[in-house]
């Protein structure tokens, strides 16, 4: 049995988790992060508190993982950057330990969500295998021989940050043009909002009730499939982009297998076909074998059952 925290800008939700990866108990509470680093990793053992005592399987936990959106030290367990909770330099394990003895594991977030496609979804079928989850931004995971990788200074499957070209918007790692600028769901409200305010027409106004800021990717998606032209354009970009951003993985990495996760991966078939079209005239040296590519079976829960099966692998 082990715990699994999924750390974010908005809640901490955590999870009591099987070696099997079914979560027993759950928990989420708001992240408050305005008041500061400390106060937010007492919230953490509070609810890994909270799931301890919830625990009435009779099996020990072993450990604690955690997600964090953002860059982490998996060796030292210091948070390097998280820019979504404004920490920099967090010893987050090293405080924690302070407070619990169980051996506590951190990474980034779309890494462990990675972990949980690739060894509960998909009961480890695949060895060499990358995860993006296009949300708010865009993070990845990458598996390599069957073994999760960040690289030397943990930041190699920052996949979101590759350059891809000249956006409308600068990250918020402070350059321009990084993946996540396109294909996220920020990107993709910045850009309905830029036509829309350029004099387009779109039916996403009346969805909306003439409120530009209550555009959504939900709404993006809606209007595309009924057809309104600027949310077609909106959609077509975002798939272009991806499209690039996977085909640059493809070129690096040679996985097996590509898996679309995240707030925007819900959109199913409508993205992914549209994705797998694209891709086919990207392909160079057209002879040669290239990944699949699908939606991750995880949805909500995969940075929970992630963090812990994280916790599990490191252990």
């Amino acid at each position: 049995m082990y715990i699994g925290i999924d750390l974010g800008g908005t809640n901490i939700a955590g999870g009591l988790v099987t070696t099997a990866g079914e979560i027993v108990s759950k928990i989420s509470v708001p992240t408050g992060r305005e008041r500061g680093s400390d106060a937010v990793i007492e919230d953490i053992y509070q609810v890994v508190e909270s799931l301890m005592k919830a625990n009435q399987t009779g099996e020990q936990v072993k450990g604690i993982g955690i997600g964090i959106p953002g860059i982490a030290d998996p060796h030292t367990g210091e948070v390097i950057v998280c820019v979504n909770l404004n920490w920099y330099n967090v010893p987050l394990r090293a405080k924690l330990t302070e407070k619990t003895p169980l051996p506590i594991f951190i990474d980034n977030d779309a890494t462990v969500a990675g972990v949980a496609e690739f060894q509960v979804a998909q009961e480890g079928k695949y060895k060499d295998a990358v995860i993006l989850t296009l949300g708010t931004g865009v993070g990845g995971g990458v598996l390599v021989d069957g073994k999760v990788v960040s690289g030397h200074h943990g930041i190699g499957s920052e996949l979101g940050h590759m350059l891809i070209g000249e956006s409308l918007y600068t990250c918020n790692c402070g350059r321009n043009g990084c993946l996540e600028t396109f294909a996220s769901s920020t990107a993709i409200i910045h850009y309905a909002k830029h036509l829309i305010h350029a004099g387009r027409k779109s039916s996403m106004m009346d969805a909306v009730c003439g409120d530009i800021d209550k555009i959504s990717g939900e709404v993006i998606f809606a209007a595309a499939r009924e057809g309104d032209v600027v949310a077609v354009e909106v959609i077509r970009r975002l798939v272009t982009y991806l499209s690039r951003g996977i085909m640059n993985i493809v070129c690096t990495l040679d996985p097996e297998i590509v898996f679309l996760g995240g707030g925007l991966s819900m959109a199913g078939d409508f993205l992914l076909n549209q994705v797998k079209t694209e891709l086919d005239g990207l392909k160079y040296f057209k002879a040669t074998p290239h990944a699949k590519v699908e939606i991750a079976k995880f949805k909500n829960d995969a940075g929970i059952i992630g963090a812990a099966m994280y916790a599990m692998i490191q252990r």
